[in-house]
């Protein structure tokens, strides 16, 4: 076999061996769900999620303080993890007095909701509303209007028809 034909056999076999050689390196290593460790461990962040990843924990959630992000790193830490990558992010203090307002005004504006008594209680972001709708539909609606006020973090309904 010439020379010629050798390395053209090499480059076509390597061109064929290319995309399994990728897929093998795109799966990377397994990932292992440690969230547990945490929660056991009292971390209360409500959404967190840990996973290690070759030797890598990331954290991720939303924290009501920076305080709260940081001890997640530590309990990594404590947990024998030398390398973290920290996601979990810091959420604003909540004005639940102006989200209140603000969801009342929405609530007002919508003329699909006249002859409705939505009373609106908002505690950490989380809006309640109550009271009396004349349609079915309008409960549907008014938490949809409720849902996309800036600083709602999210709506419940004991609405009656």
């Amino acid at each position: 076999m010439s020379r010629t034909t050798t390395t053209l056999s090499a480059v076509i076999l390597a061109a064929l061996l290319f995309p399994i050689a990728q897929a093998e390196a795109a799966t990377g290593p397994p990932a292992n769900d440690i969230t547990a460790n945490f929660i056991s461990a009292g971390l209360t962040i409500p959404d967190l999620r840990a996973v290690e990843i070759g030797g890598i924990v990331v954290l991720r959630g939303s924290a009501a303080s920076a305080e709260d992000a940081a001890r997640g790193a530590q309990i990594a830490r404590d947990l024998g993890y030398t390398r973290v990558a920290n996601l979990i992010r810091v959420l604003e203090p909540v004005d639940d007095a102006a989200i209140q307002r603000m969801a009342e005004r929405e609530l007002s504006r919508h003329r699909g909701l006249d002859g409705s008594n939505i009373s609106v209680k908002s505690l950490r972001g989380i809006v309640n509303l109550a009271g009396r709708v004349s349609m079915e539909l309008q409960k549907d609606m008014a938490v949809t209007l409720v849902r996309n006020v800036d600083g709602v973090r999210g709506v419940t309904s004991s609405l009656q028809r």
